[in-house]
């Protein structure tokens, strides 16, 4: 249903950082206020829509780490194939912020309709809002038409007459509100508000925008051995394991968790935190999810790898001195130190999207506190930075010998993510 082709542009193959996947058009009501988008996916082409297609354009607005939320603010209108419909990348939406928008079935109308019902059900039932085209009003679309709570009218095939008796047959049987889509001039839109239709998208409110969405990708192999670990209910540590040894994967459950949609907004201390405020079932079909959406596999880029061993790095170095909890904010405080360079925006904004402490904020930001210490005495490892690294590890209490065993830890434990039990 969507307003007009756009241009195709291919996914980056590159799985740590893809821009412009997601356009959005504005849906407006008679005073010009946006009520909701409908949200196209240009990683393929027009018409190239799958059930892989859905689970990416999912997974692209759920951990779209931008100023704004795709997610959770206003409606979002969803294109979906039937067989999308059944996904369980559903589950991690909001239900009553999403409009679902139902193809028809052409010439399978006649033995389809009845087979899909049961799905459309159950959608509804979850709290999901159904839109359909106004083919929906054809008689073989009887059962479906108690079920749409919007109507998109395409004033592009519809003569004036055509629509006339469309949208008073519309109001006579069903309670949907009416969208007039494609409107392209004032004289359509004019003749739409004669009509008593309430709703347009098209051209002459606005022509689709592209989001410059920046998205972290995790490794296939992460992704697998994530979703082995939760089908066999493995313990909250061992999940915690393979987390922590990907940063992509680890940023993305944040992002989630905090998001419009999941409603947390909490400060995060532990990824067994965030584990265990999602519960299994959820991270399970968010695994999946990523599976379906990611492209290739091989090992962690290297600005991940690098902030993943930053993390373990001052972690370890924290349990010489500090609590469990503040070993735990230690490894975020050095995973979330490289956001800038893994999301390709300046480090307070990046540092912004997910609730942090103080502490850590002020270790990233500023090199405050004793965490802020253990940053720079990271740093200082990895760029042989040897004046820094004495100051640090003096100021820290801490000799080389300590120091450089910890980092050869931090090495192997990042090199050996494939012993994770599975």
């Amino acid at each position: 249903m969507s307003d007009h082709p756009l241009q195709d542009t291919a996914f980056a193959s590159s799985r740590n950082l893809s821009k412009g996947m997601i356009a959005r058009q504005p849906i407006v009501n008679d005073l010009q206020q946006i009520v909701g988008y409908e949200l196209f996916n240009r990683s393929r082409s027009p018409y190239g829509h799958t059930m892989a297609s859905d689970a990416t354009l999912v997974f692209a607005a759920l951990t779209h780490a931008g100023e704004e939320d795709l997610v959770g603010t206003k409606l979002m209108f969803v294109n979906c194939t039937h067989e999308g419909l059944t996904g369980e990348h559903l589950e991690l939406l909001p239900a009553d912020k999403v409009v679902l928008e139902i193809p028809p079935l052409g010439h399978a109308a006649q033995r389809e309709v009845a087979a899909r019902l049961p799905t459309l059900q159950a959608l509804k039932a979850q709290g999901f809002h159904l839109a359909f085209n106004h083919t929906v009003l054809e008689s073989v679309y009887a059962a479906w038409l108690p079920l749409a709570d919007y109507i998109k009218i395409d004033l592009s095939v519809l003569a004036p007459g055509q629509l006339t008796v469309l949208v008073n047959f519309a109001n006579r049987h069903t309670h949907a509100e009416l969208i007039a889509e494609k409107v392209e001039s004032a004289q359509q839109h004019e003749l739409a508000q004669r009509l008593g239709i309430g709703l347009f998208q098209g051209f002459w409110f606005a022509r689709p925008t592209v989001m410059q969405t920046r998205l972290l990708t995790p490794t296939q192999q992460s992704i697998i051995q994530l979703l082995t670990l939760v089908r066999q209910q493995a313990s909250t540590d061992a999940i915690e394991e393979v987390l922590k040894k990907d940063a992509a994967l680890a940023f993305n459950l944040l992002r989630l968790i905090n998001s419009a949609s999941f409603g947390a907004h909490r400060e995060i201390t532990s990824f067994k935190q965030a584990v265990m405020m999602l519960g299994l079932n959820k991270l399970f079909r968010w695994a999946a999810m990523l599976l379906t959406a990611s492209r290739d596999g091989g090992p962690p880029p290297a600005v991940g790898q690098t902030a993943v061993i930053r993390g373990r790095l001052m972690e370890l170095l924290a349990k010489h001195s500090l609590t469990e909890t503040d070993a735990d904010l230690a490894f975020i405080c050095g995973m979330f130190s490289m956001l800038d360079r893994m999301l390709g925006m300046p480090l307070p904004a990046a540092l912004a999207l997910i609730p942090v402490s103080e502490a850590v904020s002020g270790a990233v930001l500023r090199h405050e506190g004793i965490l802020g210490e253990l940053l720079m005495l990271a740093q200082a490892c990895e760029s042989h930075d040897h004046d820094q690294f004495d100051r640090s590890a003096f100021s820290l209490r801490l000799d080389h010998q300590q120091i450089n065993n910890a980092h050869l830890q931090a090495l192997n434990w990042t090199d050996c993510l494939s012993d994770v039990e599975s």
